[in-house]
């Protein structure tokens, strides 16, 4: 196992677990306010530090890992169904299809992901389930025309054309014979977009249009924090690198993903 293949996949098992058992390891409730202590440095009680109402921002931070994570994870699974569906009966069957499929794909691609979704978020009113909407429709598709492009050339390989010979289906070869068989860059995609989700969601919150107060988001903290970066950097420091670390290890374990199937290929 490569270090980075092992350094991402540690610190992404670390988020889940953050994530998931977030009221026990918070070592204080994130709504919890101290008006008196509000925007004080790291300390003893405080490791990273309060806000400007007092709240502690480890404790933030901890619950933040959550928003993240579920966005990602929503976001990637719900455009990954959809490329999935789309793309395989896009490159499978070809004619009408693939050109309606791939002009609706020209269309969203003609748009910059992020404006897109600020306009989508914008229209539809900020919550965390209308950021989760809005990526997934301006992220299906990269999987879709990943997944078109990798039938393509599989649909004539010889074992394909044995299963249709036999009598198989079109279905069944598409998720028996054929999907089996690319799912290693469909994974490496993902790994890559769950880290631009979060990037995505966190610009989004920061703008206003993700989770709403008192829900704790790493974006929402780095908004919160740009007015007293001069009198409490700790504010942004702390949620930013938090992204930061997030982010970079999403991208090791897709880069290192593609290596491995990179070795498998040659």
């Amino acid at each position: 196992m490569s270090k980075l293949l092992f350094s991402g996949a540690l610190i992404v098992i670390l988020l889940i677990t953050t994530a998931l058992f977030a009221p026990v390891i918070s070592p204080y409730d994130p709504s919890e306010q101290n008006l008196f202590e509000g925007l004080k440095g790291p300390g003893s009680k405080h490791i990273l530090g309060q806000d400007r109402l007092g709240r502690d921002i480890l404790s933030r931070i901890i619950y933040g890992s959550r928003v993240s994570l579920q966005v990602g994870i929503m976001a990637v699974g719900i455009s990954l169904i959809i490329g999935l569906i789309i793309g395989s009966a896009s490159g499978y069957f070809g004619g009408f299809l693939d050109n309606l499929f791939m002009r609706i794909a020209d269309i969203l691609l003609a748009f910059p992901g992020i404006l897109l979704a600020i306009a989508i978020t914008a229209v539809l009113g900020p919550s965390l389930t209308n950021v989760i909407l809005a990526l997934s429709i301006i992220s299906w598709v990269g999987y879709a025309r990943l997944i078109r492009g990798q039938i393509l050339s599989v649909r004539e390989y010889e074992y394909v054309s044995a299963a249709r010979a036999i009598g198989a289906g079109d279905i069944r070869i598409i998720t028996k014979h054929i999907l089996p068989n690319i799912i290693a860059p469909v994974l490496i995609q993902a790994s890559f977009g769950m880290a631009g989700a979060i990037t995505a969601e966190a610009g989004l919150s920061f703008l206003g249009l993700g989770t709403q107060p008192p829900t704790p988001s790493w974006g929402s903290m780095l908004n919160e924090g740009r007015n007293y970066l001069l009198v409490a950097p700790h504010l942004t420091i702390f949620p930013g690198i938090a992204i930061m670390i997030v982010v970079i290890a999403f991208n090791f374990l897709g880069d290192s993903l593609r290596d491995l199937w990179d070795v498998k290929e040659r």
